[in-house]
């Protein structure tokens, strides 16, 4: 494997596991606020994306695209991301939970893994591409 090769593995190896935790964090806030609060579901899923997504930023700028582009700008064009992603995922959670009967989970897990995918490669080539491993610690 070229070292290129081997690098872009690693890399998204990283951003695996941070989305994981990041995955975490999102079921974790969607638990409680569903579950104890009692909060509407777009509410607690809206909550638990903006939880889940700040943490998954963070980590990945810093460890997985090692980027010193601007945050504000960075974050910026993530937040263009989630303008997009965010009305589409709640909407598929509203038919697929209230129109048709779906499980909140099941679709809260979809939405991740869809999400999961398509950041990847947005972060990947948009938001890092010309800055990834500028901001290497010596």
């Amino acid at each position: 494997m070229s070292s290129e090769k081997s690098k872009e593995a690693v890399r998204f190896v990283k951003f695996a596991l941070f989305s994981v935790s990041a995955g975490l964090i999102e079921i974790g806030v969607f638990t409680l606020l569903n579950e104890l609060a009692h909060l509407p579901y777009w509410i607690s899923y809206l909550v638990a994306l903006v939880c889940s997504v700040v943490w998954n930023f963070t980590l990945n700028r810093k460890f997985t695209f090692k980027s010193a582009a601007n945050v504000p700008v960075a974050m910026l064009k993530v937040a263009c991301y989630y303008a997009v992603f965010t009305p589409l995922s709640t909407w598929l959670e509203h038919v697929l939970t209230m129109n048709m009967g779906w499980n909140e989970y099941l679709v809260t897990a979809l939405n991740m893994i869809i999400n999961f995918g398509t950041e990847f490669l947005y972060q990947r080539f948009f938001v890092f591409g010309k800055s990834i491993d500028t901001n290497i610690e010596k």
